[in-house]
């Protein structure tokens, strides 16, 4: 396992489908039969649509963190992880586990249309995904993503959204041998293409790594070369843990490269799903002490044009860390609490 940003969410979607808990909630089932959930329901639907009110950004009724609250209400923990995470907006993860990329990519950014809001999507279905991680996956050929990636963006069509294209793509170049690096490349440049074509009004961001991951004038390099000048700019600190100002002062240092060698910069956002404490050292999967960061917004002073939960906090980094034995994109009530009390 590299030392980097956190794997991410690949068994999420599977998750929220079945309606399956976490191995924190085990052995709760007896307390919450239907007629816990029946008298619940409408107290979460409630609790949503008052909180996507309050935001220009669409909030997944779908979500892991939703769901676990919707079938455990009787859990001790129900009531914060629905109030401080399952009501807030967050990014819903697209890859391999989507059945049918194009329905479900129009459904979602539909369901946001019609509730006059912008949703956050991630693409994350690059081929050799992860570098055999805890998150590896992805379109089997060059071929297939491409073919996936065309339908990805056909079905945002000429919908609002924003889009972070393929977390860890860009940053993992290194694990892959020279001619994949070139593959990846020009598969990442191809969706930039498409979204540009294919979802015009979609503000999609390449994934630019983190504060200490890779230089910024290597990482100014790699962006450009992906075709970054195609769509509206670039993601920082997906899935990790380093605070808003050292993303921005990254950030920053990238577009400064990108002016001096390739005569543009970008825009760019932050994920600030864990980041409220910020990171420790060497330390990327489930770490201890870590605590939600501002809930997605407009960037305001910062320097990002957004502040955003990409990472679905609650969800396992992987079986490590204090999410030993959850596997990643798992959601762990226990997890989400640490992430709200700050433990």
């Amino acid at each position: 396992m590299l030392t980097r940003k956190a794997p991410i969410a690949v068994a999420a979607l599977a998750l929220a489908l079945t309606g399956c808990t976490s191995q924190g909630a085990a052995g709760l089932k007896s307390a919450n039969g239907p007629e816990a959930r029946s008298g619940t329901q409408a107290q979460n639907d409630a609790a949503i649509a008052a909180a996507q009110a309050a935001s220009p950004f669409y909030i997944d009724p779908t979500s892991n963190p939703a769901v676990w609250a919707k079938k455990n209400p009787r859990d001790s923990r129900a009531a914060a992880i629905k109030k401080s995470i399952a009501t807030k907006p967050m990014a819903k993860w697209f890859g391999n586990w989507n059945a049918n990329i194009g329905k479900d990519v129009s459904s979602y950014v539909g369901a946001a249309a019609k509730a006059k809001k912008t949703p956050i999507l991630v693409a994350y279905n690059i081929t050799d995904r992860d570098c055999k991680g805890a998150s590896q996956g992805g379109a089997g050929s060059a071929a297939a993503y491409r073919t996936w990636i065309s339908k990805f963006a056909t079905a945002i069509g000429k919908r609002s959204a924003v889009v972070v294209i393929e977390p860890d793509a860009v940053a993992q170049l290194d694990c892959l041998p020279k001619a994949a690096q070139k593959t990846r490349t020009a598969l990442l440049k191809y969706a930039t293409q498409q979204l540009k074509a294919k979802a015009p009004k979609a503000k999609a961001y390449l994934d630019g790594g983190n504060a200490k991951w890779i230089a910024p004038a290597t990482m100014a390099s790699r962006l450009n070369a992906a075709g970054l000048k195609n769509v509206r700019g670039f993601a920082v600190n997906v899935s990790n843990f380093y605070t808003t100002a050292q993303s921005v002062a990254y950030a920053k240092k990238v577009n400064s490269s990108l002016k001096a060698k390739s005569g543009y910069a970008r825009r760019y956002i932050v994920d600030t799903s864990r980041n409220g404490k910020g990171a420790i050292a060497g330390q990327w999967c489930n770490p201890a002490g870590r605590k939600l960061g501002t809930t997605s917004r407009t960037g305001g002073t910062s320097g990002a044009e957004y502040l955003l939960w990409i990472k679905v906090p609650g969800d396992s980094d992987g079986p490590c860390g204090v999410g030993a034995g959850i596997p990643a994109g798992t959601f762990s009530p226990a997890l989400a609490g640490r992430l709200i009390k700050g433990s």
